[in-house]
Formats: structure tokens, C-alpha cells, sequence
């Protein structure tokens, strides 16, 4: 059972435009019970505030992150090279290579990054 404050899966977006697209995982994670919460946070115009974030999460019980961003996404990278708990990155179509860039940018990161 988690505390009330408690989420154990975070769920960033580079944008508020990947709402749409994340929302099916949003309600896979709540059909099954999973405490979650959503944040708009992009590596790119925000960095600080998503610093910041991600150094509260695992004192709030997160145990996992799930990273969904598109064009460069550095977004899975950024977040897990200031965390030891696991990042999915979730590779999203934009711009004028409707996400392969995205999709390269996450599969190349680095061995041993979450």
C-alpha cells in the first residue's frame, strides 16, 4: 500500500503536446492501481525545475520513471543520468523525421544508464 503522497511511477513529457499520446499509459498505470503522476518538464527549456523534480522523487517513493519525449529527446537521458531508478524513454513522432530521430536519440544512450 503507498502513503498518500507516495507515487511509485513519475510519467515526464518534453511537452504538453505529448499529453495526448501518453495518456493511454496514464490509464494502463491507473486500470491497474499503479500511483502515478504526470509533469510537463523538457530538458531543453526547463532544465532546472526538472532537476529539481527528479531529486524529490525518490524521497516521495518513486521506484520508476517513465521519460516520453520526441525530435532530440534527451529527456530519458537527462533523467537518468541524475537517478539510480529506472527510465523508460519513450521515443514520440515530431518534426520532419515523425520521431526517428527520437527513437535514436533513446536507444543509443549509454551502457549502464537506467
Amino acid at each position: 500500500m503507498t502513503a498518500p503522497n507516495e507515487i511509485l511511477v513519475s510519467v515526464i513529457m518534453g511537452s504538453s503536446s505529448d499529453a495526448d499520446t501518453m495518456a493511454a499509459a496514464r490509464r494502463a498505470l491507473r486500470d491497474l492501481g499503479i500511483s502515478h503522476e504526470a509533469k510537463v518538464l523538457s530538458a531543453h527549456r526547463t532544465p532546472a525545475a526538472l532537476l529539481e523534480y527528479i531529486a524529490g522523487l525518490e524521497d516521495r517513493g518513486c521506484k520508476m520513471v517513465i521519460a516520453a519525449a520526441g525530435m532530440a529527446a534527451h529527456l530519458a537521458g537527462v533523467i537518468a543520468g541524475h537517478t539510480n531508478m529506472p527510465v523508460l524513454g519513450v521515443p514520440l513522432a515530431a518534426g520532419q523525421l515523425q520521431g526517428i530521430d527520437a527513437l535514436l536519440a533513446t536507444v543509443q544512450m549509454p551502457g549502464g544508464v537506467p
